[in-house]
């Protein structure tokens, strides 16, 4: 009986294929400092994520730190400083480093580790069938996946059959969305009322959202491009399993 591999690539569970690959270490970094938990996500620690991003929204508003960081840009320094919460900031910003050099590290142990499992080259699953779900490893359009998160936050993971992590993202969009009062300003905006269009708006929470987009579309993007590779690996792995003892050649010896 084979020995199972110590370090499988990839497998597959009711909330979709978790997957070792190789990713720069810096690029995690970066996301992680673009939002605490994005970092964390690009490695497949879902549930050290979700803390980290929930961790990020309630400190983050404890401190007033958007709200400052929005009267910074204008030179409003009084208003930084009538806002701010310092019995929060320092915490805030210990944690915050922190986190970025962690999710560096972790980035480069996987990175090994994916080596490694390329290595051993450990049989891939294809298909996960449950009575309530159905996961499977299928090719996917990369451009896809991010046009769909770059409509809403969320449908590039529904896409990559990443579905718990597609509710949370949907869910936390749509708060964004109405406390930002951002489709309110929109609509304003759309009617030429611009400085009603920019009164409406509530900065502290507005803040979020360009890095929730760009988090969302460049995540979907990498995972589609990544369940293409184990698709490829998968069949490679099928084809040299089921036709290696043939005695059919494609080309003379």
């Amino acid at each position: 009986m084979k020995n199972q591999s110590r370090r499988p690539l990839a497998t597959i569970s009711v909330y979709g294929v978790t997957h070792l690959h190789r990713q720069n270490p810096y690029m995690v970094a970066w996301w992680t400092a673009a939002f605490p938990g994005f970092g964390h996500y690009l490695l497949n620690q879902y549930i050290r994520g979700t803390f980290l991003t929930l961790v990020e929204v309630i400190i983050n508003s404890l401190t007033n730190l958007n709200l400052a960081i929005i009267y910074s840009f204008g030179g409003k320094f009084e208003l930084v400083k009538s806002v701010i919460q310092p019995r929060w900031v320092l915490g805030y910003v210990l944690v915050y480093f922190i986190l970025i050099l962690d999710s560096y590290r972790s980035a480069i142990v996987q990175n090994k580790l994916c080596h490694l499992a390329q290595i051993e080259n450990e049989r891939l699953p294809a298909v996960n069938l449950r009575p309530l779900e159905f996961q499977y490893i299928e090719p996917k359009k990369p451009w896809l996946a991010a046009l769909y998160s770059f409509f809403f936050p969320g449908l590039g993971q529904l896409y990559n059959h990443q579905f718990a992590l597609a509710i949370y993202a949907m869910a936390w969009w749509w708060i964004y969305l109405t406390l930002s009062h951002a489709h309110e300003s929109l609509i304003l905006l759309l009617l030429g009322k611009i400085q009603e269009s920019i009164a409406v708006l509530h900065p502290q929470w507005l803040l979020f959202m360009p890095s929730v987009l760009g988090g969302s579309i460049y995540y979907a993007y990498i995972i589609a491009k990544e369940h293409n590779r184990l698709f490829r690996i998968e069949q490679r792995q099928f084809l040299a399993e089921r036709y290696q003892n043939s005695e059919v050649r494609m080309f003379p010896e």
